[in-house]
């Protein structure tokens, strides 16, 4: 429950930073699992079972080459590794469902930030369970997810767009090492919103953007960190990027919110949060 709050609150601050991929061809439902290569057959057996996936669900396979070819030019090779074991399944949703990724033992990547990178992805409306045998990153999973959506929409996400995604998992989960995971993939997200409603024209406005945001979110960042996020988004600003669709899926986001079902989500999270700052005021006053 705490997973799917985190990300519902999340999908609430990030943007869709390319257009959405077409699910014309994929139907409410269906199932792919995206298979590491070097898994064994009873490690396979043990995690379609764990995932509890259809008999009849499409499966696919990400060899570790992949996943060099995806991660090589951001992590270190050693820390990619020589196998594939990340898996994962994606469930079609209905159409504007919005994402739900819940992890098993994935030990450096939350559900935050793959939820950051899918949306750079253009993927959405799905709900996606990313597990592994025993505790791994996690950094090699994106890999198979958007592999997967591949596969079922028979749209194909662009290499640069791939790639984009990949860079912004791992140094949202580098960033999250010094400042927190939470907060990392909160100012990753806050920033991308920034950048829809008012794309910075210079590398300077840029800089001066995410050092608003992070003064915003209470965040100290340092100098080299910094520097790492306007390279970043001042590579992402430039791609070929649907802002007017951005504007669009932040847009729908407010009317969800002051719509019904919308007022009563905040209102039961309000209500969680007094619950919680009175179990915490009862702890202290014992």
């Amino acid at each position: 429950m705490k997973r799917k709050l985190h990300a519902l609150l999340l999908t609430i601050t990030i943007l869709l930073a390319v257009p959405s991929i077409s699910f014309a061809d994929a139907v409410e439902g269906d199932t792919i699992v995206s298979l590491g290569g070097n898994l064994t057959e009873q490690q396979k057996n043990d995690l379609l079972a764990e995932l509890e996936v259809p008999e009849n669900a499409q499966t696919i396979t990400v060899s570790n080459q992949e996943e060099h070819d995806y991660l090589g030019e951001f992590i270190p090779k050693a820390q990619i590794g020589s196998r594939a074991i990340s898996s994962a399944s994606i469930t079609m949703g209905a159409k504007d469902s919005g994402l739900d990724v819940q992890t098993n033992n994935i030990t450096w990547v939350t559900d935050e930030m793959y939820i950051n990178a899918l949306t750079t992805a253009g993927v959405k409306d799905a709900a996606i369970r990313i597990t592994a045998p025993f505790d791994v990153s996690g950094t090699a999973a994106l890999t198979g997810i958007m592999k997967a959506y591949e596969a079922t929409t028979n749209k194909e996400i662009p290499e640069e767009i791939k790639k984009a995604a990949n860079e912004e998992m791992v140094k949202t989960a580098q960033l999250g090492d010094s400042i927190g995971a939470d907060n990392a993939a909160a100012l990753i997200g806050k920033v991308k919103e920034e950048i829809a409603k008012n794309k910075p024209k210079t590398e300077a406005d840029l800089r001066a953007l995410i050092e608003q945001v992070a003064a915003e979110l209470g965040i100290t960042l340092t100098d080299a960190e910094l520097n790492r996020l306007v390279e970043f988004f001042n590579g992402l600003k430039e791609m070929d990027i649907d802002w007017n669709q951005v504007k669009e899926q932040l847009s729908d986001i407010s009317t969800f919110l002051q719509s019904e079902e919308g007022q009563s989500f905040l209102q039961r999270l309000q209500d969680f949060l007094n619950s919680s700052l009175e179990e915490v005021r009862t702890l202290f006053a014992k």
